[in-house]
């Protein structure tokens, strides 16, 4: 059974990360230049892909009966991806942003930088992942990834909003924790959550999810993540249909 420390420490990263990038930007203000901004991102775009690509290798170890867990991955993924495009995940989100960019398009202060930062930063499929990883396995590389780009976004979101931005790691710490520790009571009830079938599809299918994240760093492409985040769901309940089949 693994420890607290263990099922949540890319949380705890996660925290130190944006307090540390609010505490740079506050230092910077306004000196960051762009061009610096844009090859930090490129940076952790190619990392982005390598960490997805390394997931995604999971659906490999995955066989459900006689099916395959690149089928079962792509099966996943398109019937999560149509949920989603049905339930306009996407779209929600998008339009939360929107209007907090209306909302805070004037005067900023440290409402608006704790409510931006706190979305920002806890609402994607790599909060969800990762906790997921960290709790079951112990891995918390998603988590140190992730807080690795939140603390630069930190560093930029401080520049505008001031304090208030660092202010979001309480929620990290909440909802981050939380979620980690919910899912290593699964542990518990799984034997080896680190080579377990569903547990494997899941991360492979996160692992594409993460890929995708690489791409829209890079500007190669704008996938619709959000929409494939009910696929995470739809992964353990396709291996056990699956499974079935001789």
């Amino acid at each position: 059974m693994l420890d607290f420390w263990t099922r949540t420490s890319g949380t705890w990263v996660n925290v130190a990360t944006v307090v540390l990038g609010t505490a740079i930007g506050l230092v910077l203000r306004d000196r960051l230049p762009l061009r610096m901004v844009r090859i930090i991102t490129q940076g952790v775009g190619l990392l982005t892909l390598f960490l997805g690509f390394t997931m995604a290798a999971s659906l490999t170890k995955v066989q459900a009966g006689v099916v395959d867990g690149v089928i079962l991955g792509l099966a996943t993924l398109v019937l999560g991806g149509l949920l989603g495009e049905w339930a306009q995940i996407e779209e929600r989100l998008t339009g939360v942003g929107d209007r907090l960019k209306q909302r805070f398009s004037g005067g900023v202060g440290f409402t608006e930088g704790f409510v931006a930062a706190s979305l920002l930063f806890c609402v994607g499929p790599m909060a969800l992942l990762g906790c997921l990883n960290n709790g079951l396995s112990g891995d918390s590389r998603l988590l140190m990834l992730k807080s690795v780009m939140d603390g630069l976004a930190s560093i930029v979101l401080t520049s505008s909003f001031g304090i208030g931005v660092g202010f979001s790691a309480l929620i990290i710490a909440l909802y981050q924790g939380g979620l980690s520790l919910l899912s290593g009571t699964l542990a518990q009830i799984i034997p080896d959550p680190a080579h377990s079938p569903p547990v494997l599809l899941v991360t492979g299918v996160g692992g594409l999810m993460i890929v995708g994240i690489g791409l829209n760093l890079l500007e190669i492409a704008q996938i619709r993540v959000a929409a494939f985040l009910p696929a995470l769901l739809f992964a353990p309940v396709l291996y056990g249909i699956a499974s079935l089949i001789r």
